[in-house]
């Protein structure tokens, strides 16, 4: 009996170290992973997770499922509310509409961002998926303010999203827009109001995709163009957009529309250089006349001399 009893100890015992020793949290370095929300709910964690094969929106769908089970361990909870309901998903090129249902509105703002933050930079480590797009019963997420959140990626979170994730601040930006006639850059300061979360790199060209308010300035982007991220990394700043972006929407000439994007993102921030790509890709001409497959400098010559 004594025998039975420490061979039943044992054996528990070994089950007590072979579970911890396979806790979903204890994610290795080059282990897949999703991000989940911690245990009291005030930040992210990572999950070991083994992205399911098939197509993009296939592993998106099971990500979204994934992001709402129940958790296995107390050091982690579902990023995904229960009565939170994914209606749609949906693959657009390398952007993923997400759709949820009415319920999606009811979370608080500290709870909102921090979901919006781990669903997010979950779908964003499929490949094919460079950007998401969220909204409620078809309707565009908007933020606090009324302003829609649009595409979003990565670059939009901080890590520590445990810190204040709601903060604001404002600024004044120097952003170049095309002229009447379409042949050279008008500088206008623009005072813009943004979450700390946005990088002032990606605030400059989405400003830029808005066009000019005041009058004699006029847009220069396609504003069907698909923003898909902003980075700057050794003095260059990436600008990522959809093909679309190739296609201009103004009668403005091409290289007015390629350096109102290079001399606003040099001005306004530590790039020296900007990258434009597509889709990733620098094998590219804009309007079929721009080489965008090296990094540019701003251009001064462009700014229309001031009457």
């Amino acid at each position: 009996m004594k025998r039975k009893i420490m061979l039943l100890a044992g054996c528990l015992c070994l089950s007590v170290m072979l579970a911890s020793c396979g806790k979903r949290t204890d994610v290795g370095k080059e282990d897949p992973f999703i991000y989940c929300l911690n245990e009291d709910r005030t930040g992210l964690t990572k999950i070991s997770y083994d992205f399911p094969e098939g197509n993009a929106e296939e592993a998106a769908r099971a990500v979204l499922e994934e992001l709402k089970e129940p958790a296995e361990e107390i050091e982690y909870t579902a990023p995904i509310p229960k009565e939170v309901k994914v209606q749609g998903c949906r693959l657009r090129g390398s952007i993923l509409d997400v759709d949820f249902n009415s319920a999606y509105l009811e979370m608080g703002a500290l709870e909102e961002k921090l979901v919006r933050a781990a669903v997010v930079q979950s779908l964003v480590l499929i490949d094919g998926i460079n950007a998401v797009s969220f909204t409620v019963d078809g309707e565009m997420l908007k933020d606090s303010t009324g302003f829609p959140v649009g595409l979003m990626n990565e670059d939009d979170f901080v890590e520590n999203t445990g810190s204040s994730p709601t903060a604001y601040q404002t600024d004044t930006l120097t952003l170049y827009f095309a002229d009447k006639e379409g042949d050279s850059l008008v500088p206008r300061e623009v005072d813009v109001r943004y979450s700390s979360n946005v990088s002032r790199e990606k605030l400059i060209v989405e400003k830029l995709m808005q066009g000019p308010s005041g009058s004699g300035a006029y847009p220069t982007i396609n504003p069907d163009a698909n923003l898909l991220s902003v980075t700057i990394k050794d003095g260059i700043c990436y600008v990522n957009f959809d093909s679309t972006f190739l296609t201009g929407a103004y009668d403005v000439l091409p290289e007015v529309t390629v350096y109102s994007i290079v001399n606003s993102l040099v001005e306004g921030t530590e790039a020296q250089q900007v990258q434009i790509t597509i889709n990733g890709e620098t094998d590219a001409k804009y309007m079929e006349t721009v080489d965008l497959s090296q990094p540019l400098e701003a251009k001064e010559e462009l700014v229309a001399a001031e009457k």
